[in-house]
């Protein structure tokens, strides 16, 4: 009785780390559209944002204001701001949905980023403002 226990717990075990990696496997086949994958960065200061989002890209190409629209001081000023309640939300994840703030941003007011890493960062806190009914900041978002 003692071995087929034995034997039934390492048979067990088998199947058990077996379905772990299949479940493993399964996630590192699962393609991501290019076009949902966003990259925002400025290559002289080493800094890079990866957004992977679904369906922020066609909306950055067909709703947001277009590149020139808003100055880049005012993009940086909006961006501090949201960038501070996004970090206080991600630091309060028994208040705020884990899944909408899983990382912090490192944005550093005294750097400048530059016009596309402000214009898309912008734009994206926008976007998930109105997808994920939101608000980062005072300012209710608005295209």
């Amino acid at each position: 009785m003692k071995r087929i226990t034995q034997l039934l717990i390492l048979a067990v075990l088998i199947v058990c780390c077996g379905s772990s990696q299949s479940i493993t496997e399964n996630n590192n086949q699962i393609d991501i559209p290019e076009e949902d994958i966003v990259r925002i960065a400025n290559d002289d200061l080493e800094y890079e944002i990866t957004i992977i989002e679904p369906g922020f890209n066609a909306w950055l190409l067909s709703i947001a204001r277009p590149e020139g629209y808003y100055s880049q001081n005012f993009m940086e000023t909006r961006n501090q701001q949201m960038v501070i309640n996004w970090n206080i939300r991600v630091l309060q994840p028994q208040q705020y949905d884990i899944n909408l703030y899983q990382m912090q941003i490192d944005y550093d007011s005294n750097i400048d980023y530059g016009y596309d890493v402000n214009y898309k960062l912008y734009n994206y806190f926008i976007y998930f403002q109105l997808t994920y009914k939101q608000q980062l900041s005072s300012f209710v978002p608005r295209i």
